[in-house]
């Protein structure tokens, strides 16, 4: 590991201009590449102290044992350059997207003397004209075998071509009307390059003009009186209809643009690009890759530009390219495009209208590919024996921690505090061993606090099963707080084995305890643990902040490898109990809102309360009730009636519902139909309004 200042330049070296930088190893390796403003300002925040690096930077630094750069006279060239060196070096801690397939395009090779239409893969060619790309290679061959019939192109291989030049006879194609031949002269070599030009303008999206055309020869043709003609023109539209139907419009005026978005954590980054030409989508793809260095959504937009236009020119660079979010800055990256396309390109982030509805479809299909490349990655067992092991060795336990548990605190501003446990055993999630905990021991927000609590009550639950196993030694005791965890069944005095033989739930400990944060949410754990005189099960915690693992009484975290399976088996670990705590937390405040007089009603279940609701129209209705109107509702008892009657008149009436738009009081004597509910209303948009400020 290389000390930064053995190779740091000397003051006055680097030059205040526009320039690319790279950093090598002892080897004489690229390991970075990257470009500045001003390498000056750039390179001196790569020298200071190491302590205020970002992980992945400090790694690169200790890693490099030189830096050189190169000025260039604009940040355009800058751009040009950087991107030039990363395809040459392929540098280790650059960002590099990882293309999840080999995209196939259609391909028409307008640099022959007869075109050929078929699909390419791979390097693009100069002189042929590309469309797509596509998800599969099938769709392809599905579009083109419906333009055939318009558009007689060759389609055949350069051998069978020859062939049958020289034997005189067309292929099959040729037989049955989706060639027009030319291998054997039935169209001259002009004529056939006409209609490829217009399968290419078709497949452009400039379709409407051709459609009208045939529409008008087919009418002509039938006043004509040459019906076999005009049925032939009318399938030929029928079928040209058929292959825009395969591409729906998604936006108007014929647009041509790249949509691109991404979906990222604090590993990894999914790109996914929609090609929209002639306002309909003619391709998608998508890439993946290792945030190995500190990357912002910026960045990874301008690297995802440069892979994707950096071999392109002409109308392959759409003039529309709509992003997530703007490269900084973001006028030499538009000064490229336009160099490349050769006109102005038009590089912003949709804010409304159709733009923006596709743009959020664009997310949601990064937001996919981002979840399957992690779920593909996480299902691969020698990945996840590889993960386990890394995480023991680096917490130094004595095996692999075959069960993991995971803790998560959630609240809203100290309202309605909940908590989380997640179960991975093998590495995959358990859900069916998944717990949720009510804070119950005092109120408002401290996580410290909570964590105690919901560690404590975890395992003395844990005590108290092992001691109906007669595990304990002569002599111990057993702790437990006699309450259920759930709130909700799963009774101390039930069985110790559940129908399948399994142990029960809570009879079962972890090898390792996850909280979700630092030093003092892990202190709090080892606490706990330590209370109840258990001292065989590690205790761990993960700050989202830098992805740093803390152990119990280290001062300092440790710090896993970027690449490092373990790290990224705990990083799942931490965001499912995130996630499975959050959704608890949103589900009993949107409870707790619809809560009504009703509720309060001992062994009145949602049936009988839509019941009554139904009858009487709404809950003031129903408080006027006398008993005996009450018991004439099916399924309501004098007993219930009476019940019903008395909470209603202890409960507080409710207070006049008013419309937020317009200020005006709603009448309470308009039908209830909310189930479970007393008639009052709730402002449904407090949850959302709050919810950036829930945890």
């Amino acid at each position: 590991m290389a000390d930064p200042s053995s190779y740091r330049p000397r003051p006055g070296e680097i030059p205040d201009s526009p320039g690319v930088y790279r950093f090598r190893d002892e080897h004489r390796r690229v390991i970075y590449v990257g470009k500045a403003k001003s390498l000056r300002q750039r390179l001196a925040n790569y020298f200071q102290d190491l302590a205020n690096l970002h992980p992945r930077t400090r790694t690169m630094v200790t890693t490099a044992a030189s830096v050189e750069w190169t000025v260039v006279s604009t940040e355009v060239e800058a751009l040009q350059l950087e991107y030039s060196w990363i395809k040459e070096y392929d540098p280790r801690f650059n960002v590099k997207y990882r293309d999840d397939k080999s995209y196939p395009y259609l391909a028409v090779t307008m640099n022959e003397e007869f075109p050929r239409v078929q699909v390419m893969r791979g390097h693009k060619k100069k002189g042929v004209r590309y469309f797509g790309p596509y998800g599969h290679a099938w769709a392809i061959r599905d579009t083109v075998d419906l333009l055939l019939r318009v558009f007689p192109v060759r389609t055949c291989s350069a051998g069978v071509f020859k062939n049958a030049s020289r034997t005189g006879r067309p292929c099959l194609l040729g037989y049955i009307g989706k060639c027009s031949a030319p291998c054997v002269g039935r169209i001259a070599p002009e004529d056939h390059r006409d209609l490829a030009e217009e399968f290419c303008d078709f497949m452009a999206g400039r379709t409407g003009t051709y459609l009208r055309r045939l529409e008008k020869q087919m009418m002509e043709a039938a006043e004509e009186m040459e019906y076999e003609r005009a049925a032939r023109l009318r399938d030929d539209i029928e079928a040209l209809k058929k292959a825009m139907e395969k591409n729906a419009v998604v936006l108007a005026d014929a647009t041509d643009a790249d949509l691109m978005a991404v979906a990222e954590d604090e590993l990894e980054a999914a790109v996914q690009i929609f090609h929209v030409r002639g306002g309909r989508v003619r391709g998608q793809r998508g890439w993946v890759t290792d945030k190995v260095e500190e990357v912002t959504t910026s960045a990874l937009v301008e690297h995802a530009l440069q892979q994707l236009y950096g071999e392109e020119t002409g109308d392959a660079v759409p003039k529309e390219v709509l992003v997530p979010a703007l490269p900084e800055p973001v006028e030499p990256v538009q000064e490229w495009l336009t160099g490349r396309r050769g006109s102005n390109v038009s590089l912003r982030i949709p804010q409304r209208g159709d733009k923006k509805a596709l743009m959020e479809t664009v997310e949601r299909n990064a937001q996919q590919a981002l979840a399957l490349h992690k779920t593909k990655r996480a299902s691969d067992l020698t990945t996840r024996s590889r993960a386990l092991e890394e995480i023991a060795d680096a917490l130094d336990l004595d095996s692999a921690p075959l069960r993991i548990e995971c803790y998560d605190i959630s609240h809203l501003q100290g309202d309605d505090v909940v908590a989380s446990m997640v179960v991975f055993e093998d590495g995959l999630q358990r859900k069916s061993e998944y717990r949720r905990f009510q804070i119950k021991g005092f109120a408002g927000q401290d996580d410290v606090r909570s964590m105690h609590e919901v560690i404590t009550r975890r395992f003395r639950r844990y005590l108290a099963e092992k001691e109906k196993t007669g595990e304990w030694a002569e002599g111990e005791e057993a702790l437990t707080d006699g309450e259920p965890v759930l709130g909700e069944g799963d009774p101390l005095t039930s069985s110790l084995k559940d129908d399948d033989g399994r142990p029960r739930k809570f009879a079962y400990p972890p090898q390792l305890v996850v909280v979700d944060g630092g030093q003092p949410q892990v202190a709090a754990a080892r606490r706990a643990l330590d209370e109840l005189g258990i001292d065989d099960i590690a205790v761990c915690g993960l700050a989202k902040r830098l992805e740093e693992v803390w152990v119990p009484g280290d001062d300092d975290p440790v710090v896993l490898p970027r690449s490092s399976e373990g790290l990224y088996l705990l990083q799942r670990v931490r965001d499912e109990a995130h996630r499975f705590a959050i959704t608890y937390q949103r589900a009993k405040r949107a409870k707790r809102f619809r809560a009504g007089p009703l509720d309060d009603v001992p062994g009145l279940g949602e049936t009988r309360k839509q019941a009554l609701i139904k009858h009487f129209g709404s809950v003031k209705k129903l408080r006027s009730a006398t008993i005996e109107q009450i018991q004439e509702v099916p399924g309501i008892g004098r007993k219930t009636a009476e019940t019903i009657a008395v909470a209603l008149a202890q409960a507080a009436p409710a207070a006049p519902a008013v419309n937020t738009a317009t200020g005006e009081i709603i009448d309470d004597e308009e039908p209830d139909t909310t189930a479970g509910s007393s008639g009052e209303p709730v402002s449904a948009g407090l949850p959302d309004e709050r919810r950036g400020q829930e945890r």
